[in-house]
């Protein structure tokens, strides 16, 4: 049992949970929570760690994972752990890989492009929204906030684990790639001439989706084949980004079951 936080193993893992970067260079995220970890792909599991008082109660379910795992003290779990309540378990798991053949190779595609997103859990709830909106990948800018951060992690319910996606080191070329796909390009935009449920969706399609406070960059919305509007009433002047990619997403379902 570790009973120290000055524990290499415990170090490890607070950098994981803090810095990108150690995420990265290992090619692992931390995933917490009874249902983040119970829905680990058991290929991508890597470590699972639980507090002494989870293991006394669960020590046989644990035994699913077919690993043991690495018990802390309850003090110690606390201090690792990137919740104010935390649940007594969590796993590093090895980051996901796809191409963008995959993500715009398949038939139909039902695409999002999200430009310099920034808030975690708008991202989080993105991918969770596209799950079941039944979008076949998301494409994220660089710039884009980290999937792997922690918060947003929790946001997805577990979506990052079936939402294939890939950070695009040039948006302008993906664009194009997927255009050269055959693939419709759509900008969600306040000047669009066209209500957003007014569009044909039932062919291959991606919508790009902007940055919280300041919406897609100039240079991005100019790439999409068509500019479209979310009618508003009162004063408002624009969406939450996760909402708006909900409407938009849900209306290429709607379409498509009808």
């Amino acid at each position: 049992m570790i009973t120290s936080t000055s524990n290499q193993k415990v170090k490890e893992l607070l950098q994981l949970q803090k810095k990108s970067r150690a995420r990265n260079q290992e090619g692992v995220f931390v995933a917490e929570g009874s249902r983040m970890v119970g829905e680990t792909p058991e290929k991508s599991l890597v470590r699972l760690y639980v507090s002494e008082t989870y293991y006394r109660k669960h020590e046989q379910e644990l035994k699913k994972y077919g690993a043991q795992p690495e018990v802390l003290t309850d003090s110690v779990f606390a201090h690792v752990s990137d919740t104010k309540s935390p649940q007594g378990i969590l796993a590093v798991v090895r980051q996901m890989s796809y191409t963008m053949e995959e993500i715009a190779g398949q038939k139909n595609p039902h695409i999002l492009v999200l430009d310099n997103l920034q808030d975690p859990g708008n991202l989080g709830t993105i991918f969770r929204t596209a799950e079941a909106a039944g979008v076949t990948g998301i494409l994220l800018s660089r710039d884009c906030v980290d999937i792997y951060n922690p918060k947003t992690i929790r946001s997805t319910m577990g979506a990052v684990y079936r939402m294939p996606f890939l950070y695009m080191d040039d948006m302008m070329e993906g664009i194009a790639y997927l255009k050269n796909k055959n693939i419709r390009v759509y900008a969600a935009h306040l000047e669009g001439k066209n209500s957003y449920d007014k569009e044909d969706y039932c062919c291959g399609t991606a919508f790009l989706i902007g940055n919280e406070g300041n919406g897609l960059r100039p240079e991005v919305a100019e790439k999409a084949d068509v500019w479209v509007r979310i009618p508003m009433e009162g004063q408002a002047e624009s969406l939450n980004a996760a909402v708006a990619a909900a409407l938009l997403m849900f209306e290429v379902s709607r379409q498509r079951r009808g």
